[in-house]
């Protein structure tokens, strides 16, 4: 079973939302989620921040730990998480931050990403370091991110 359609089977049988905070990811988080039959039940909605004062000013990632890490940080992706469950009134929250490339970022390589996850008594960060195209390292994210969030849900 793909990790998407996992995640969602498994909020289903919970009863339990999820939102979604994306930054590297552009959305494809959101959009994969809502490809699957019934997501209207669990789905709430999302937030792409892709700019990094909008970290801060929508998802309520602390300005500091923006200043003092950059965007692409372990901490950041865990507070994003944190900032779409609490801004969309969902029980799980899910996020996305990393380098896609072409170049680095603040001294961080292409293909390094972090997803969070929040729930209501679990949370989550896992750091990955995926190689290929901009858009494979964007839609390996998204694969890593869902992933991440059907083990925490599987706990």
């Amino acid at each position: 079973m793909n990790p998407a359609s996992e995640a969602v089977g498994l909020l289903l049988a919970r009863g339990q939302t999820l939102a979604v905070a994306e930054s590297l990811t552009g959305g494809l988080v959101a959009a994969t989620i809502v490809e699957i039959p019934g997501v209207s039940a669990v789905f709430r909605g999302g937030l792409v921040v892709y700019a990094t004062e909008l970290k801060s000013a929508l998802a309520g990632v602390p300005e500091e730990l923006l200043a003092e890490r950059g965007p692409v940080d372990g901490d950041v992706a865990q507070a994003l998480a944190e900032g779409a469950r609490n801004r969309c009134g969902a029980g799980w929250g899910l996020a996305t931050t990393g380098v896609a490339g072409p170049e680095p970022q603040d001294g961080k390589p292409v293909g390094m990403v972090f997803a969070g996850v929040a729930g209501p008594t679990s949370s989550a960060v896992r750091q990955f370091s995926l190689s290929g195209s901009r858009a494979g390292i964007r839609s390996g994210a998204v694969r890593a991110a869902l992933a991440l969030l059907a083990d925490e849900l599987r706990k």
